[in-house]
């Protein structure tokens, strides 16, 4: 049923293919992104490695994160609503890690709460990028606080509330899923120009030609192109202030271990609480 209902709404222009961005990403995918995945898992939990922790990545879209928790020495459950991330996910364990009892891969919606609960509870629950376009953000904060188990951490990235500048960029992710394939780059197309064109020209100007374009993303071990898409078309959309994710989840018995905000820019403010 998940699956018929997600083809209807990428058909019906309510949905981003995230899955088929990230089957595209993973033809870049390297080493060397898989260790920057594994430094910023890394510095944000503050730990050193991950060995006999219970690690639920919620929405694990191309793998990546749930290939660094595993290697990193976590047993991994992995899932999805998108049944092209699903595939990513498989084919990263493939892979990596065939045959992995640890690593558990499947089908699933972080909104459907007889799902969730039947998961069970997780040393850290991961969820980057994720709960923002599930339609329905506040109720997939919450569906995803009790996975944690107590003196576990749940970290998750949610999209700045930038106010007006944020609902002009809704109509903008929402006219492109609405276009034709093949017209969508006449949204994609002057959103490259206005985020990139000033790094390249520093580039040019500094003789480093598309320098600041090959470093994009390494923090997380990510790419410039995938990420401009993922970004113009990402949608469902929503936003929150980091200080209303604080608020919602202190209420929920957790408390503010890491902060890292997006300094008032359209990405995403990242929050790790400890289950006390």
């Amino acid at each position: 049923m998940a699956a018929s209902q997600h083809t209807a709404e990428i058909a019906a222009g309510e949905r981003f293919e995230f899955g088929r961005n990230w089957e595209k990403f993973l033809s870049v995918l390297d080493e060397d992104r898989i260790r920057w995945a594994e430094h910023s898992l890394k510095r944000m939990l503050e730990v050193a490695d991950l060995t006999g922790k219970g690690f639920l990545d919620v929405g694990s879209g191309s793998g990546l994160f749930s290939l660094a928790a595993r290697r990193l020495g976590a047993r991994v459950h992995s899932f999805d609503y998108d049944p092209h991330s699903v595939a990513c996910t498989l084919e990263l364990r493939r892979r990596y890690f065939p045959d992995d009892e640890d690593w558990v891969v499947e089908a699933g919606s972080a909104l459907d709460v007889e799902y969730v609960r039947r998961l069970g509870q997780f040393d850290v629950v991961y969820s980057w990028g994720v709960l923002h376009h599930t339609g329905s953000l506040w109720q997939a904060l919450g569906n995803v606080a009790p996975l944690v188990a107590p003196g576990g951490k749940l970290y998750v990235a949610i999209y700045n509330d930038q106010g007006k500048v944020s609902r002009r960029w809704l109509a903008v992710k929402r006219l492109y899923n609405r276009l034709p394939k093949g017209l969508r780059f006449v949204v994609w197309g002057p959103v490259l120009v206005q985020q990139w064109w000033r790094p390249m020209i520093k580039d040019l100007v500094r003789l480093r030609p598309l320098e600041n374009w090959r470093k994009a993303g390494q923090g997380r071990g990510m790419s410039a192109w995938y990420d401009l898409i993922d970004w113009v078309g990402g949608y469902p959309f929503e936003v929150a202030k980091p200080e209303q994710v604080f608020d919602f989840y202190r209420e929920r018995g957790f408390v503010l271990s890491r902060l890292y905000t997006d300094g008032g820019s359209m990405g995403c403010n990242e929050l790790v609480f400890v289950k006390v």
